[in-house]
């Protein structure tokens, strides 16, 4: 079976940086930087991706240009021995994260329809509270929408690489931003919106310590996509003669933009309208349409604002299955048509509990928690710190000739000393340090 391949340069990278501009840069970027002083958390957080972050990126998608294949295999074929174990963990991460993730995606298309018709649109924060819990406690929407987001999905990674991945964010990435920019041009021109860029751009460095370093580092690398094979995957459809080194530069700039633009729509807003800019996960399906109520044409840009979630969920839900159905093509040697939908019809039926987890499975806790929240926990505090730190020692240590052979033939020498230590030496111990304090 021959391996599939980007199109063009530009399609690799915007299908790259589709999964990084997911929700959690659109929510919980503005919510982390609001929770830890605005300007200075921007500074440390852009510290953090453009050191430890970009070299992860780059050592990932370096791993999967290198062996052709996805993340388990590709630790098989480069190393052996126990490495594989490595892959298998980061196809387990990207499942969980898939089965929590597609129930949070039926949210943003449930508030989509709900704006279209103006039920979300109030200004009573109590009365959307209340929308917002009886949705999530009902079974049948929370299972239907959470079918629809994922069914959406699967048709994408369905079409392939070139026809179904790229050329979805090739439409997606381009609306997304022009989304995000059009949202923020009203954002900046409320009452008081000035106040809430002051406190985003200006940093307030005595608001520095120890734990918001980490939450910048850790959400670094959640935002890059780091740690669940993804970018092992998408290197791997990368033509040996690509740049990784200039193209992780990109991958990692429109990221970054991304959660610039978010934090620049989300957070004037927020201040405009006297709202407590920490208000956590409320702050997008709670507080942003109290917002939009008080708001000329507010139904407009509430419905805009649903459009732009939903497309930014979609960029990072394709990427997270495309590492599962990569996995049974290379490990299994399905056809990409059967794997992608065994991989979605399982990632569906674990997704159920997730979706329930509200409602009928409330008071069903595991170690103390729901389903959603458990596998939220464990993906992001112990499956994804843990597959970083085994693809930075994989490339640090086991692989490094290798790697600076790669590095050097495509004229990226330069950086290798620096790219070492990273991989060698920071990375592992900022991520373990992120894993110690996130247990």
């Amino acid at each position: 079976m021959s391996r599939a391949n980007w199109g063009s340069k530009l399609g690799f990278i915007l299908a790259t940086a589709g999964s990084a501009v997911g929700l959690g840069a659109i929510w919980k970027f503005p919510y982390m930087a609001g929770k830890n002083g605005g300007g200075a958390f921007l500074v440390v957080y852009l510290a953090c991706v453009f050191t430890v972050g970009i070299g992860m990126l780059l050592a990932e998608m370096a791993i999967g240009r290198a062996a052709q294949k996805s993340a388990t295999t590709a630790y098989r074929n480069l190393k052996g021995g126990l490495w594989p174990w490595a892959g298998r963990l980061s196809v387990l991460c990207s499942f969980v994260i898939l089965s929590f993730y597609s129930v949070v995606g039926g949210w943003t298309f449930a508030y989509l329809y709900q704006s279209i018709t103006g039920a979300a649109i109030t200004s009573n924060v109590t009365e959307l509270g209340n929308i917002f819990s009886q949705f999530i406690a009902n079974p049948s929407l929370a299972i239907l929408y959470t079918t629809l987001f994922l069914g959406v999905t699967m048709l994408v990674v369905l079409g392939g690489v070139q026809q179904g991945i790229e050329r979805c964010s090739k439409v997606l990435m381009p609306l997304l931003f022009g989304l995000l920019i059009l949202l923020i041009g009203r954002s900046l021109t409320l009452p008081g919106a000035m106040a809430g860029v002051d406190y985003f751009l200006t940093p307030d460095f005595s608001q520095v310590n120890a734990p918001m370093i980490l939450d910048a580092m850790g959400l670094a690398l959640f935002s890059l996509s780091v740690g669940m094979g993804l970018l092992i995957a998408y290197g791997s459809y990368v033509a040996p003669d690509t740049n990784l080194a200039k193209t992780s530069v990109w991958i990692t700039l429109l990221g970054t933009l991304a959660c610039l633009l978010a934090g620049l729509l989300v957070l004037p807003a927020v201040f405009a309208f006297n709202v407590d800019p920490s208000a956590g996960p409320g702050l997008t399906f709670i507080t942003m349409p109290a917002i939009f109520a008080q708001m000329p044409f507010g139904q407009l840009f509430a419905i805009a604002f649903f459009l732009l979630l939903i497309f930014a969920a979609l960029t990072s839900s394709v990427s997270i299955l495309e590492p599962l159905v990569a996995f049974l093509m290379d490990e299994f040697h399905f056809e990409r048509k059967p794997a992608t939908w065994l991989a979605s019809g399982s990632v569906w039926v674990f997704s159920i509990p997730a979706a329930l987890s509200f409602g009928a499975m409330k008071d069903v806790l595991f170690f103390g928690k729901n389903a959603f929240d458990l596998m939220d926990y464990a993906s992001s505090n112990i499956m994804l710190p843990a597959g970083g730190l085994l693809s930075a020692l994989f490339v640090g240590w086991a692989i490094w000739p290798r790697m600076h052979q790669d590095l050097h033939l495509e004229g990226s020498a330069r950086i290798l000393p620096a790219f070492r230590v990273v991989c060698a030496w920071v990375s592992p111990l900022v991520i373990g340090a992120i894993w110690w304090h996130s247990l």
